[in-house]
């Protein structure tokens, strides 16, 4: 397998830039695919890594200055992910201070297709206190919106090409959340995708690297807009439970699976759920459709791994960011305090590990959309949907 190392600190190694093809390596050129690296100049993304994986029909820019985040895609000129109010991203970590305006300073970065919340934590800012020496009074820190791994740069990044057809092609990165005196969790996560294909696999495995017992939350915060997002488009998955996070979630919780377009001044709705599964591991999925019905992106998952879902719905203005999410993750986006009070953060003895990944697909034709949407069907024949009107617990702090 030819594998180059781009990024290694430990090894002091860093490649500037990188231009990788079929032909370099003695490989079948068709279907043509590229893995490109550079260096973005100018503004907040002054110094952010880009490495473009083009596999031939699709692509995705992924960011290891950013936490290994995807930051945008395409494809067959179709492009993933959404315009965020914030124009001069990718944003450098350096310029992102999760503390301000009360915990919310996380969004000042928050333009990706695919951000990762956590590690140790992943929803709403919450206060900890930290007793003070001597019998002082206790002092509170404050945690950010959705964690810290998505503004830690990766310390290592490779690439690898199997040898074997179909030649598949992984970008691979490693990303420490580690403090002295705290948690010290490594992220070793790989894009692999195939050339020519419609699919990407996301693998993460989560490492403690501490001699001490620790924990661990991940939401994967999928973003979606035009085109397949608009007015008409429609959510679906095999529900097993649904619950409006808050009243204002409540209010739509008649058209929830349906969206509307640009809303200026829309005030986001957070629905959460656990999905019904297939086998062993609960294999599950989630679809959104765009408003034309011939285009689709699909999320594959496991409910061992990944037991909830979160559909934010943020349909506001073109130009305030109008995106819906698609969320699996370990727990639901509230404060940590609430979700470990509920048994929902990952143990991680020392030297254990966690692993979870996510499969995305890109549909373009009516065949392809109506095999997956008879697949939900199937899986949510076999149980009824149970749909709260309104916030309960232990899905959310109830109303």
């Amino acid at each position: 397998m030819p594998s180059i190392t781009i990024t290694d600190l430990p090894g002091d190694t860093w490649t500037d830039a990188i231009d990788l093809n079929p032909a370099g390596l003695g490989l079948p050129a068709d279907p043509a695919w590229s893995v490109t690296k550079r260096t973005l100049r100018g503004g907040r993304r002054d110094r952010v890594d880009l490495i473009r994986l083009d596999n031939g029909a699709l692509s995705v820019d992924i960011l290891p200055t950013r936490g290994m985040g995807l930051w945008r895609g395409r494809f067959r000129g179709d492009p993933l992910g959404w315009k965020s109010p914030v124009v001069d991203g990718p944003v450098h970590p350096a310029f992102v201070h999760p503390a301000d305006r009360g915990g919310l300073g996380w969004l000042d970065g928050f333009d990706e297709w695919l951000v990762r919340c956590g590690l140790e934590s992943n929803g709403a800012p919450y206060e900890v206190a930290i007793p003070g020496p001597d019998g002082r009074p206790a002092r509170h820190l404050l945690v950010g919106l959705h964690g810290r791994i998505a503004n830690i740069p990766a310390h290592h990044v490779a690439i690898h090409v199997d040898d074997a057809a179909p030649h598949a092609i992984t970008v691979e990165g490693r990303v420490a959340e580690s403090t002295l005196f705290h948690a010290q969790v490594e992220m070793t996560t790989r894009f692999t995708t195939v050339p020519g294909s419609n699919r990407l696999v996301v693998r993460d495995e989560f490492a403690n690297l501490s001699d001490s017992p620790g924990a661990m939350q991940i939401l994967y915060h999928w973003n979606f807009g035009p085109p397949y997002l608009g007015e008409g488009a429609t959510f679906a998955a095999p529900i097993e439970a649904l619950v409006p996070q808050n009243a204002r979630a409540a209010e739509g919780l008649d058209r929830w699976t349906r969206f509307g377009g640009p809303e200026p001044g829309f005030a986001e709705q957070v629905y959460l759920a656990h999905l019904r599964g297939d086998g062993p591991d609960g294999r599950t999925l989630a679809m959104l459709k765009g408003p034309g019905g011939d285009k689709a992106v699909v999320l594959r998952f496991s409910r061992s791994q990944l037991p909830c879902f979160t559909l934010w719905k943020n349909t506001r203005g073109a130009r305030e960011g109008y995106v819906t999410g698609l969320e699996p993750a370990t727990n639901f986006p509230n404060p940590r305090p609430f979700e470990e009070a509920r048994g929902r953060v990952v143990p991680l003895p020392p030297g254990g590990t966690f692993l979870a990944e996510t499969v995305l697909e890109i549909l373009d034709g009516d065949q392809a959309i109506a095999a997956v949407e008879a697949e939900i069907r199937d899986i949510q024949a076999r149980g009824t949907p149970t749909i709260h009107r309104g916030p309960v617990e232990p899905f959310a702090p109830a109303g």
